[in-house]
């Protein structure tokens, strides 16, 4: 017998043997192949329809994150522009405030400074009359109690001075 001349007994034998599994992997085993595959694609499926449905959800809070931020940013914006407008404002009414207050403060010294230089004239104007009315009594040797012309002398002089000197300014 050889390979190429089987024993037919054996050649039947092995035939029903191989029938036989066949039948029962055909009956019993492919079935829950088949079942367990198919639980298996259903897994999956439902598992690549579940993370489809999350990355959906997710690119929805991400638009949504994005638009508020969006609007966030335009609000900061708003704020800032406003902020910096009222801070502009607020800084020329500064100015105009302190530059009121330093031409009130000019004008009150200016006012001050003229009515101090005419009292300080006034008392020296007296002095001078006093000293050179003193003067004069020392030089005549007797004290000179005519105050009414002795002022009149003084005014007449102190006129001519301030004549004098409005004319070279």
């Amino acid at each position: 017998m050889g390979p190429l001349k089987p024993n037919l007994i054996e050649l039947v034998l092995g035939l029903v043997c191989f029938l036989s599994v066949f039948a029962i992997m055909a009956k019993v085993l492919v079935p829950r192949i088949g079942k367990t595959l198919g639980e298996r694609e259903a897994a999956t499926e439902g598992a690549l329809e579940r993370a489809e449905e999350v990355r959906l959800e997710a690119q929805r809070v991400r638009d949504r994150y994005l638009a508020e931020l969006s609007a966030a940013r335009h609000e900061a914006l708003k704020i800032r522009q406003a902020a910096h407008e009222e801070g502009v404002a607020l800084l020329a009414v500064v100015r105009a405030e302190g530059q009121k207050v330093r031409d009130e403060l000019v004008a009150a010294s200016s006012v001050q400074l003229e009515a101090d230089r005419v009292i300080a004239e006034a008392e020296l104007r007296e002095g001078v009359l006093a000293l050179a009315t003193e003067l004069a009594g020392r030089i005549l040797g007797e004290p000179l109690t005519d105050v009414e012309r002795n002022r009149t002398i003084a005014d007449e002089f102190f006129a001519d001075v301030d004549a004098r000197a409005a004319t070279t300014n």
